[in-house]
């Protein structure tokens, strides 16, 4: 190996070719880009992810969830629409609420000239981090509406509150 290429401003320039965004050697390879642009523009703020590995048709949601806490309890709500109480699993363990579920959902029409079947499967699944403790034997749960509510009593320590005065220096 010559002394010249070990340092770094004596090699002799090598140039590549540059290919900028837009300027496509072949016709297919622009058509593919611009595919590509528009999966990416039809999925982006949906909170959709059309694959979720390879293979897998499968598509994933996050519901929209709410918590709101007081003094004696901590209520969770979360928007699941189109989806039965049978259809979600709810846990407790180390402080985290674990709300999850999968959509599975068929619509069939028919009429004198046609047929239409869609299929739509999802799943999700939140952890929620309780910011206190919660006596986990009361906690409740009730689904009305595509709204699922859990109401997680705090327990008795938590819910004592001792004000601390503040003196004046």
């Amino acid at each position: 190996m010559p002394i010249k290429d070990l340092i770094p401003w004596k090699r002799e320039e090598q140039r590549l070719p540059i290919q900028r965004e837009g300027e496509y050697s072949s016709p297919v390879m622009a058509f593919q880009q611009e595919m590509n642009r528009l999966f990416d523009e039809f999925f982006r703020g949906w909170g959709l992810t059309p694959w979720r590995g390879l293979g897998e048709m499968e598509w994933a949601f996050s519901p929209q969830v709410d918590v709101v806490e007081d003094d004696k309890e901590i209520r969770v709500s979360a928007e699941l629409p189109g989806m039965d109480a049978d259809d979600v699993d709810i846990s407790i363990a180390q402080g985290v609420l674990t709300i999850s579920g999968e959509k599975q959902e068929e619509k069939e029409d028919r009429g004198k000239n046609y047929y239409r079947m869609e299929r739509s499967y999802g799943s999700f699944h939140r952890a929620i981090p309780l910011p206190t403790e919660v006596d986990e034997d009361r906690a409740e749960a009730v689904f009305k509406k595509g709204v699922l509510t859990i109401t997680l009593p705090k327990t008795a320590e938590t819910q004592t509150r001792k004000r601390i005065s503040i003196k004046k220096g």
